[in-house]
């Protein structure tokens, strides 16, 4: 099934899974109540028009809600095996547009309103910055977004 843009609800077990997806530019998002059921998060998902990602097989259907049961143990494994199924590639012009703590999409701020929010070295790099409007993160370009990338490249995304 194709979907151009999915939107998930993901589980208390794929809490990597989840985070990638948000790195990856797609709207996840990850309950901090994590002792609300599968079967409550499954009719939001459903409500919501979005796609339930678990690990729990054991979950009963709910009409109108689509869930995709992930069976391996690994990330890497199982944030290929979403993509695969759903036949969707990441847009890397999308990658880091949400924030990886709320989900909310990124805004671009300007340096002068950045450098007051960052540390001293982040100060000196020459690089875009944009904060979350949901709680209020800054996020730029540095090591750790090469690391991601090198990681998402060896992971063939």
């Amino acid at each position: 099934m194709d979907i151009a843009e999915p939107k998930f609800l993901v589980d208390k077990m794929l809490g990597k899974v989840a985070r990638w997806l948000v790195l990856l530019g797609y709207d996840a998002l990850y309950p901090v109540d994590k002792s609300r059921s599968n079967a409550s998060l499954l009719e939001q998902a459903r409500t919501e028009g979005r796609i339930f990602l678990t690990r729990d097989a054991q979950i009963p259907e709910i009409k109108g809600a689509r869930k995709i049961v992930l069976h391996d143990q690994d990330f890497q494994y199982q944030l290929r095996a979403v993509l695969r199924i759903l036949k969707i590639q990441p847009d890397r012009k999308k990658m880091f547009s949400r924030c990886t703590y709320c989900n909310a999409t990124l805004e671009t701020i300007s340096r002068e309103q950045a450098l007051p929010l960052v540390p001293p070295l982040v100060r000196e790099l020459e690089t875009v910055f944009t904060r979350c409007p949901a709680c209020s993160r800054v996020y730029w370009t540095g090591s750790h977004t090469e690391k991601t990338v090198k990681k998402l490249e060896l992971m063939g995304l």
